[in-house]
């Protein structure tokens, strides 16, 4: 009844529209710079540290990597709260998107022991590197700090769910965008040394880190508790417990979670396998995969929006406006990616330049190790061009029908996907022995297949029956 009185009164201009270019545009603009800032924040932390050595910016690398792989299935879990928000907001169910949110917060908190018991398996996938020990120590460094903190970040991932849930997306870009400041100014001083502050290194990009997230996830609380958020989702009385709510969260978040922790180990797996063939090989791979990190990470604000969005037209029983959002998304990731594309083709090595250790700073053999790397960065980044095109339709395709609630499909399609480009990886590498940048044409072939098999999902229709049980 309550909920009734209050859509009378607030009828947002944003439900009027229908999917198009425009509709997706409102919410994935922010998310997609919101990720920018985040991705930024992330290179700007390998960046600072390849002026120490190749050493120490592989090492960010790799534990960045396993420490995701890690939290992955807790976080992916935990963000289908945005499915869940979208489809409260669009079946009119206001009250209820602050409940479902304050679920995801209460999962987050009871997942942190648990997170915590995972950090040996980081340090047994380390050994399988078979690293020099100088990078080896570094990695377990910056491992052990991130993974202890991650209270933070798993707070840190669950706060803009609220929000992406209900298409008010330019709080989570501010939010980001205050954390990224903090976390550059952090990493400089810390990394570096400034003062009194002695130069801590690797350990100081992590803290870094940590205190960027603490910056953007006090931010979008306060929001969230705010007195405009309060008036209309009645947020500080969202505190009660329910088991209802957790139950549907866990329902359709797990397999989200364990998609994602499949697809962070078989990417994880990747780096290892490159790494393992040599420092130079791991210093290509590494610049390649920092750059990938860059034209990706922004294609993930326009999966949140695909999700929100074909959630909201879910909940509102509206298939046909559901499916023009994923094609306006479409259009909007593919113009993203040939601006990116450029720069893979026409400037991979002034790409690659930056990545150079500093002369004053690295020894002669980590100054030797990059230049030898150097051709084969420059390689790796134009075969690259092809790769994140085919992103694209993976995150689009993959967030609406997430946002459909076809999660268990998602799940199972992607983990063996990317299973098996891993594998592919491996026989071309270790089984034919051909060199690096040949092996990573071969992932790429493969991983271009998988995007017909996310279309043929969404042509089949068969999302559709959410649209009809949507609550």
């Amino acid at each position: 009844m309550v909920d009734a009185i209050l859509n009378r009164f607030y009828k947002p201009s944003k439900f009027k529209k229908n999917g198009d270019v425009k509709d997706v545009l409102v919410v994935a603009l922010p998310m997609l710079l919101s990720m920018s800032f985040d991705t930024f924040m992330t290179f700007i932390d390998r960046l600072f540290l390849s002026k120490l050595g190749p050493a120490e910016m592989n090492a960010a690398l790799g534990a960045g990597a396993v420490q995701l792989a890690l939290t992955m299935f807790f976080t992916g879990a935990i963000s289908y709260t945005t499915a869940m928000v979208a489809q409260r907001l669009g079946g009119k169910k206001r009250w209820d998107c602050a409940r479902v949110f304050m679920q995801s917060v209460y999962l987050s908190l009871i997942s942190v022991p648990l997170l915590y018991l995972t950090i040996p398996l980081g340090h047994f996938a380390f050994g399988l590197e078979h690293l020099p020990a100088d990078q080896l120590e570094y990695q377990k460094t910056y491992f052990n700090i991130l993974m202890f903190g991650g209270v933070i970040n798993l707070l840190r991932n669950a706060a803009p769910c609220f929000f992406s849930g209900i298409g008010e997306t330019k709080v989570v870009m501010k939010a980001a965008f205050a954390g990224m400041i903090v976390n550059v100014a952090c990493n400089f001083v810390l990394i570096y040394g400034y003062g009194p502050i002695p130069a801590m290194g690797v350990a100081g990009a992590a803290y870094g880190t940590l205190i960027g997230n603490v910056v953007s996830t006090v931010i979008l609380f306060a929001k969230f508790f705010s007195n405009s958020c309060h008036r209309r989702f009645r947020t500080r009385f969202a505190f009660a417990f329910s088991w209802p709510l957790t139950r549907e969260l866990l329902k359709k978040g797990i397999p989200s979670g364990v998609e994602m922790f499949l697809n962070m180990a078989a990417f994880q797996s990747l780096i290892l396998m490159f790494h393992a063939l040599g420092p130079e090989a791991a210093t290509a791979s590494s610049i390649m995969f920092n750059w990938d990190l860059v034209a990706y990470v922004p294609l993930m604000g326009l999966e949140v929006a695909s999700t929100s969005l074909v959630g909201r037209y879910v909940g509102a029983k509206n298939a046909a406006a559901a499916t023009r959002s994923t094609y306006s998304g479409l259009k909007l990731g593919w113009g993203y990616s040939l601006v990116m594309g450029i720069f893979f083709i026409f400037l991979p090595g002034v790409l690659t330049d930056i990545f150079k250790p500093d002369v004053a700073e690295a020894t002669e053999s980590a100054l030797a190790i990059f230049n030898a790397a150097r051709p084969m960065s420059m390689f790796m980044l134009r075969i690259a061009t092809f790769y994140i095109f085919v992103e694209v339709l993976l995150v689009i395709y993959a967030g609406a029908l997430r946002g459909a609630g076809d999660t268990v499909w998602v799940m199972f399609a992607c983990g063996i996907m990317n299973w098996f480009v891993a594998i592919a990886l491996y026989i071309v590498a270790y089984v034919f022995h051909l060199p690096a940048h040949y092996a990573w044409i071969v992932v790429v072939a493969v991983y271009s297949t998988a995007p017909l098999i996310f279309w043929r999902r969404w042509k089949s229709g068969k999302w559709r029956r959410h649209v009809m049980n949507a609550k």
